[in-house]
Protein backbone atom coordinates (compact mmCIF):
# COMPACT_ATOMS: atom_id res chain seq x y z
CA UNK A 1 0.00 0.00 0.00
CA UNK A 2 1.36 3.61 -0.57
CA UNK A 3 0.66 6.67 1.87
CA UNK A 4 -0.58 10.05 -0.25
CA UNK A 5 -1.15 13.27 1.35
CA UNK A 6 -3.37 15.19 -0.65
CA UNK A 7 -4.69 18.39 -0.62
CA UNK A 8 -8.28 19.65 -1.53
CA UNK A 9 -9.87 22.85 -1.66
CA UNK A 10 -12.47 25.01 -3.83
CA UNK A 11 -14.19 28.53 -3.85
CA UNK A 12 -17.29 27.96 -5.67
CA UNK A 13 -20.80 27.15 -4.69
CA UNK A 14 -21.45 24.84 -1.46
CA UNK A 15 -17.99 24.95 -0.53
CA UNK A 16 -18.27 22.44 2.51
CA UNK A 17 -20.53 20.37 0.32
CA UNK A 18 -17.77 20.04 -2.84
CA UNK A 19 -15.20 18.99 0.26
CA UNK A 20 -17.55 16.03 1.56
CA UNK A 21 -18.19 15.33 -2.03
CA UNK A 22 -14.66 14.77 -2.75
CA UNK A 23 -13.51 13.05 0.09
CA UNK A 24 -16.34 10.33 -0.86
CA UNK A 25 -15.40 9.93 -4.16
CA UNK A 26 -11.14 9.77 -3.12
CA UNK A 27 -12.44 7.08 -0.96
CA UNK A 28 -14.39 5.03 -3.62
CA UNK A 29 -11.84 5.91 -6.30
CA UNK A 30 -8.54 6.59 -4.53
CA UNK A 31 -8.17 4.50 -1.67
CA UNK A 32 -9.54 5.08 2.09
CA UNK A 33 -8.61 7.97 4.26
CA UNK A 34 -6.99 7.65 7.34
CA UNK A 35 -6.26 11.16 8.03
CA UNK A 36 -8.28 14.37 7.73
CA UNK A 37 -6.87 17.77 8.38
CA UNK A 38 -9.71 20.46 9.82
CA UNK A 39 -11.06 22.53 7.09
CA UNK A 40 -9.15 25.57 6.59
CA UNK A 41 -10.64 29.04 5.65
CA UNK A 42 -7.89 30.56 3.37
CA UNK A 43 -7.45 34.29 1.05
CA UNK A 44 -6.84 33.51 -2.50
CA UNK A 45 -3.52 32.64 -3.65
CA UNK A 46 -1.86 34.44 -6.55
CA UNK A 47 -5.07 35.66 -8.39
CA UNK A 48 -6.38 37.31 -5.37
CA UNK A 49 -9.80 38.45 -7.13
CA UNK A 50 -11.91 35.84 -6.30
CA UNK A 51 -13.65 34.31 -3.37
CA UNK A 52 -12.04 33.01 -0.19
CA UNK A 53 -11.39 29.03 -0.04
CA UNK A 54 -11.67 26.09 2.20
CA UNK A 55 -8.64 23.61 1.78
CA UNK A 56 -8.27 20.24 3.73
CA UNK A 57 -5.23 17.54 4.20
CA UNK A 58 -6.06 13.85 3.59
CA UNK A 59 -3.92 10.87 4.01
CA UNK A 60 -4.73 8.42 2.21
CA UNK A 61 -3.73 4.14 1.82
CA UNK A 62 -4.03 2.93 -1.92
CA UNK A 63 -2.71 0.70 -4.27
CA UNK A 64 -2.72 2.35 -7.24
CA UNK A 65 0.42 3.94 -8.81
CA UNK A 66 1.62 7.58 -9.14
CA UNK A 67 0.33 8.45 -12.26
CA UNK A 68 -3.02 6.32 -12.21
CA UNK A 69 -4.04 7.98 -9.35
CA UNK A 70 -3.22 11.04 -10.86
CA UNK A 71 -5.85 9.75 -13.42
CA UNK A 72 -8.28 9.01 -10.89
CA UNK A 73 -7.96 12.70 -9.44
CA UNK A 74 -8.52 14.33 -12.75
CA UNK A 75 -11.98 12.46 -13.66
CA UNK A 76 -12.99 12.79 -9.46
CA UNK A 77 -12.94 16.70 -10.48
CA UNK A 78 -13.90 16.77 -13.70
CA UNK A 79 -17.18 14.38 -12.09
CA UNK A 80 -17.86 17.37 -9.71
CA UNK A 81 -17.35 20.00 -12.04
CA UNK A 82 -14.23 20.94 -11.96
CA UNK A 83 -13.31 23.53 -15.26
CA UNK A 84 -9.71 24.76 -15.69
CA UNK A 85 -10.69 28.02 -16.97
CA UNK A 86 -8.15 30.53 -14.96
CA UNK A 87 -4.61 29.88 -14.24
CA UNK A 88 -5.27 29.94 -10.06
CA UNK A 89 -8.63 30.75 -10.88
CA UNK A 90 -12.01 29.58 -9.00
CA UNK A 91 -12.65 26.26 -8.83
CA UNK A 92 -15.54 23.99 -7.31
CA UNK A 93 -12.73 21.66 -6.32
CA UNK A 94 -8.96 20.98 -6.61
CA UNK A 95 -7.45 17.85 -5.44
CA UNK A 96 -3.28 18.02 -5.52
CA UNK A 97 -0.86 14.74 -4.72
CA UNK A 98 1.38 16.42 -1.81
CA UNK A 99 3.61 13.49 -1.54
CA UNK A 100 3.34 10.43 -2.89
CA UNK A 101 5.04 7.84 0.10
CA UNK A 102 8.64 9.90 -0.07
CA UNK A 103 8.99 9.21 -3.83
CA UNK A 104 10.34 12.13 -5.91
CA UNK A 105 8.53 11.90 -9.18
CA UNK A 106 9.35 14.17 -12.17
CA UNK A 107 7.82 13.70 -15.25
CA UNK A 108 5.77 15.68 -18.11
CA UNK A 109 2.49 15.02 -16.39
CA UNK A 110 3.49 14.38 -12.56
CA UNK A 111 5.65 16.32 -9.94
CA UNK A 112 6.10 15.22 -6.74
CA UNK A 113 6.61 16.43 -3.78
CA UNK A 114 4.32 19.63 -5.32
CA UNK A 115 6.29 21.68 -6.37
CA UNK A 116 4.88 24.37 -4.48
CA UNK A 117 3.55 23.30 -1.62
CA UNK A 118 6.63 24.70 0.36
CA UNK A 119 5.75 28.32 -0.29
CA UNK A 120 1.85 27.89 0.80
CA UNK A 121 0.60 28.17 3.98
CA UNK A 122 -2.72 26.99 2.62
CA UNK A 123 -1.06 23.69 2.53
CA UNK A 124 1.50 23.95 5.28
CA UNK A 125 -1.32 24.25 8.35
CA UNK A 126 -3.30 21.35 7.12
CA UNK A 127 -0.54 19.24 6.40
CA UNK A 128 1.25 19.98 9.87
CA UNK A 129 -1.76 19.18 11.95
CA UNK A 130 -2.04 16.04 10.23
CA UNK A 131 2.11 15.18 9.44
CA UNK A 132 4.16 17.61 11.42
CA UNK A 133 7.33 15.52 11.54
CA UNK A 134 6.67 14.11 7.68
CA UNK A 135 9.89 15.03 6.16
CA UNK A 136 9.94 16.37 2.64
CA UNK A 137 11.93 14.52 0.36
CA UNK A 138 14.05 16.77 -1.20
CA UNK A 139 13.97 19.67 1.15
CA UNK A 140 14.99 16.92 4.16
CA UNK A 141 12.75 19.40 5.95
CA UNK A 142 9.56 18.80 8.22
CA UNK A 143 6.14 20.00 7.67
CA UNK A 144 6.53 21.82 10.57
CA UNK A 145 9.66 23.56 9.94
CA UNK A 146 8.47 24.47 6.12
CA UNK A 147 5.31 25.83 7.51
CA UNK A 148 7.82 27.77 10.21
CA UNK A 149 10.01 29.27 7.17
CA UNK A 150 7.09 29.77 4.65
CA UNK A 151 7.04 33.61 4.38
CA UNK A 152 3.57 33.22 2.70
CA UNK A 153 1.80 35.87 4.50
CA UNK A 154 -1.98 34.89 3.25
CA UNK A 155 -4.49 34.47 5.81
CA UNK A 156 -4.77 30.85 7.00
CA UNK A 157 -7.49 29.98 9.36
CA UNK A 158 -8.99 26.89 11.34
CA UNK A 159 -12.41 26.59 10.14
CA UNK A 160 -13.86 23.51 11.74
CA UNK A 161 -12.93 20.07 12.73
CA UNK A 162 -13.35 17.08 10.53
Amino acid sequence: MNNVYLLIGGNMGDRMANLAAARDSINIECGRIISASSIYETEAWGYKEQNAFLNQALVIQTSLQANALMDAILKIEIALGRKREIPLGPRIIDIDIIYYNDEIINSSTLTIPHPSMAQRKFVLMPLTEIAPNYRHPILLKTNEVLLKECGDSSVVYKKSSE
